[in-house]
């Protein structure tokens, strides 16, 4: 985030919605938001090397492929789809640490982050509209509207449910796993009715609250669905 923040800032700083942020500001220096990103690479990468060699080894892997999201709007529509791979090697990597090897569970979890992260930042973008292509930025509200975009993100809301049915197969979960993945589903199903809405405080309700309460949500099924 703290990269992100550093090579958007002057986007940030054009943007209504996020002038108010601290490096726009000038609440936070750049120099200080620098020390704060590369101090947390140092530590991940420090972290890292007293888990296991795979995970210290492809601890730089894991830096570049969060990092390129913030550069991707700059050229791809698909910038969404960026940000999910970023966020998806969260649960590789989780599980790289605890057992030291790859297994096809985390990989098919990754895969729903993906259209999770995907579908949601679809529906945020779809606040800086006017902006991004005022400014020249790419994504799939800029290229296929609103509506468009939002079709997409729906689809990819379903691929996801799909997904975590697979997980939830492939991992032996019990039936309580299936009972919260139908809380999940319904979550999805209100998102996509609030982002609809297109007021800033439906948007708001539809990416912070109701992504708390699918995660949320998700931790309990999966600890449920293990008993």
């Amino acid at each position: 985030m703290g990269f992100n923040r550093i090579v958007d800032r002057k986007f940030d700083a054009q943007n209504p919605r996020t002038a108010g942020r601290h490096l726009p500001t000038g609440e936070i220096s750049v120099f200080g938001a620098w020390c704060l990103v590369l101090g947390a690479c140092t530590g991940l990468v420090v972290t890292t090397w007293f888990i296991n060699w795979i995970c210290f080894v492809l601890s730089p892997v894991a830096l570049v492929i969060v990092f390129f999201y913030s550069l991707t709007k700059r050229f791809t529509d698909f910038s969404h789809v960026f940000l999910g791979l970023a966020l998806a090697v969260a649960p590789v990597g989780a599980w790289l640490a605890v057992t030291g090897r790859l297994d096809w569970p985390p990989v098919v979890l990754a895969g729903a982050v993906v259209l999770w992260l995907t579908g949601f930042d679809i529906i945020y973008a779809t606040q800086d509209f006017e902006f991004d292509r005022q400014a020249g930025l790419r994504s799939l509200p800029v290229r296929l509207g609103i509506e468009g975009s939002l079709r997409v993100a729906r689809w990819a809301h379903a691929a996801m449910a799909v997904a975590l049915a697979l997980f939830g197969v492939e991992s032996g979960m019990r039936w309580m796993y299936y009972a919260g993945l139908a809380v999940i589903v319904a979550c999805l199903a209100a998102q996509h009715a609030l982002a609809r809405k297109q007021d800033p405080v439906s948007l708001n309700v539809a990416f912070f609250r109701m992504n708390a309460i699918i995660s949320l949500v998700f931790l309990v099924a999966v600890a449920a669905g293990c008993i």
